[in-house]
């Protein structure tokens, strides 16, 4: 059951309403507030969504300016986020992970492009700053300002944040990301059955892409700093993989490198991937697994929807 224990008015100018779902985590969502407070550009409304709280966040945060909805039990990314869209008061929607730390004019970036746009059918993506190696050029890593709260440079980020070099990507797909509102409720926000939220982002971007969208592109001087903190190890994960595939005959990794080109160099508003042979191979390869899963189901008793 999600309650409203909070909801804080907006002024009038504030320009996005930010999501952030949070489980246990005070330290981390302290900085992440502190980062949105004092980086942004923009005035923004922030709405959190508290899973349980127990450690402290509960007490907190009912004495921030924010608005916050609130679960005795840890409900996932997937509700919380549309928990959150019932006290949306802006025109686009952002989602924030609790343990990220928001560098200078981050919004202002966001916001540059988004006036550049002819029409609210884009996603953006933040440019993510990370501690340890990553396997997607999306990210700048391994760029390691501290890995825990008590670690963390503040000073030495700020100074430096701006001078590593990257440029635009194509795929932007995760946090930090930003949607027009209209375009959320277009296609139902977060998708439930993906609790508690394994492959939930991957599956939020092919519902834009089958709406429509093609502008999906990460924003190389919007930058956030992320921690990696991990808060998925302690939650039954969803076989998020095979439920992407089963929802949308493809795999996961097909629609990110071969349709949303994530990490690739941004070169424009992505276009079909048409009838490639790499691509048919891929699609075929993908119903070949699909297939081979549900034939072991069978052999195993299993139901086909069980996950």
């Amino acid at each position: 059951m999600i309650e409203l224990l909070k909801k804080i008015e907006i002024k009038g100018d504030e320009l996005f309403s930010i999501f952030i779902p949070t489980w246990n985590s005070l330290a981390f969502l302290q900085l992440c507030i502190h980062s949105i407070q004092k980086n942004s550009h923009f005035r923004h409304q922030i709405i959190v969504h508290v899973n349980e709280g127990d450690d402290g966040t509960l007490e907190w945060i009912q004495n921030q300016p924010v608005t916050v909805t609130y679960s005795k039990e840890n409900i996932g990314v997937c509700w919380s986020m549309n928990g959150m869209r019932r006290f949306v008061q802006t025109d686009y929607i952002v989602f924030m992970n609790d343990d990220m730390y928001a560098c200078p004019n981050w919004d202002l970036e966001l916001m540059n492009e988004i006036n550049r746009l002819p029409n609210n059918y884009f996603y953006l993506s933040s440019t993510l700053i990370q501690p340890r190696p990553f396997w997607c050029d999306a990210v700048i890593a391994p760029a390691d300002y501290g890995q825990t709260i008590e670690s963390f440079e503040e000073d030495r980020l700020l100074s430096e944040f701006a001078t590593l070099e990257h440029g635009d990507w194509s795929g932007g797909t995760w946090p930090v990301s930003i949607v027009h509102r209209d375009l959320w409720d277009l296609v139902g926000g977060y998708s439930i059955e993906f609790s508690p939220g394994m492959y939930s982002d991957p599956d939020f971007s092919a519902k834009l892409w089958m709406a429509g969208v093609r502008h999906f592109k990460g924003i190389d001087k919007s930058r956030v700093y992320h921690f990696e903190a991990r808060s998925t190890g302690r939650v039954k994960k969803n076989n998020g993989s095979r439920q992407f595939l089963n929802k949308w005959g493809i795999t996961s990794s097909v629609f990110m490198s071969l349709m949303l080109r994530r990490g690739e160099k941004w070169n424009g508003v992505l276009s079909n991937p048409g009838d490639g042979a790499k691509f048919k191979s891929e699609i075929q390869r993908s119903r070949l697994k699909r297939w081979f899963e549900s034939f072991n189901d069978l052999g195993s008793g299993k139901s086909l929807h069980k996950e």
